[in-house]
């Protein structure tokens, strides 16, 4: 049963039935043009989709997140190839956005539902170009690494304790590095990536002196669209927070940040989130 009691997951709810109209919303104009697909019509499905996605996972809301995260990936793919829609496509996505609206509207039992279908046909929309899915996600900072010893990790940690247990845990995977703010963890990510050394995986605490986790996702991910990398192929963005920081995680993912950690870190849910972005195997 998915923990969905008490009024942040109202909040949260009522938050996904806005975010639903909005997507319902352009993929209705999408439908009726016969023009190039508006970037800025994409970005806000995308966008809508992300912001259903990530809070979902903290009230256990299994499904919700997969369609909403499979629906995001599909939108960010047609925005990235930059051509003409075509009615499958808007098809495939507006049944997605109406099974998503059946899953918030009966969120207790969401868990249980059969979303097969429109999920085959999200990944079979992706499937039909995946030679381009490849290349837009090789020439970005999220691009799937085979080998585990290659990713490029940032740790944004200002607790010596928590950075320690991080630094140690994730040298396991990739060169880790380290900033102690989020204004140092900005400027890092900057470089990097000038130098053509991104980064695949960021974990970014909430609250650091001066600039808080928040802010530096914001600019993060605003110095990647202006490269024109989409948050969906960018660097993987963990927020790590305490339980009454919550509210503050669902605005990072407002963001665009793709996951949280509890503090005490749970290395194994990290892990775990680490393979549900496939950054591991």
């Amino acid at each position: 049963m998915s923990n969905i009691d008490g009024e942040l997951a109202r909040d949260y709810l009522a938050d996904c039935r806005e975010h639903l109209a909005v997507m319902e919303t352009e993929l209705l104009a999408i439908k009726t043009s016969d023009s190039r697909i508006n970037d800025d019509r994409l970005n806000r499905i995308l966008r809508a989709a992300h912001a259903i996605s990530g809070p979902a996972d903290y009230f256990d809301l299994v499904k919700i997140r997969e369609l909403a995260y499979e629906t995001e990936n599909s939108a960010a793919l047609i925005r990235s190839l930059n051509v003409a829609s075509t009615s499958e496509q808007v098809r495939v996505l507006l049944s997605a956005t109406e099974k998503l609206q059946e899953l918030i509207e009966s969120p207790g039992t969401s868990n249980e539902a059969d979303t097969a279908q429109v999920t085959d046909d999200l990944v079979s929309l992706r499937s039909d170009h995946t030679a381009l899915a490849s290349k837009c996600s090789s020439s970005s900072a999220g691009s799937t690494r085979t080998d585990p010893r290659s990713l490029r990790i940032l740790l944004v940690e200002d607790d010596f304790a928590c950075r320690f247990l991080l630094q140690t845990f994730l040298g396991r995977f990739g060169q880790c590095h380290v900033a102690v703010n989020g204004r140092e963890a900005v400027e890092t990510f900057r470089v990097a990536t000038e130098l053509a050394q991104p980064y695949d995986l960021i974990c970014m605490d909430i609250m650091m002196p001066e600039m808080d986790g928040r802010e530096a996702v914001r600019q993060i991910r605003s110095f990647e669209e202006a490269r024109g990398i989409l948050s969906t192929f960018g660097a993987k963005i963990f927020m790590t927070t305490t339980v009454q920081q919550v509210k503050e995680v669902f605005l990072c993912f407002k963001e665009l940040c793709d996951a949280y950690l509890m503090k005490p870190i749970d290395l194994a849910q990290l892990q775990s989130q680490m393979r549900f972005y496939q950054l591991l195997k």
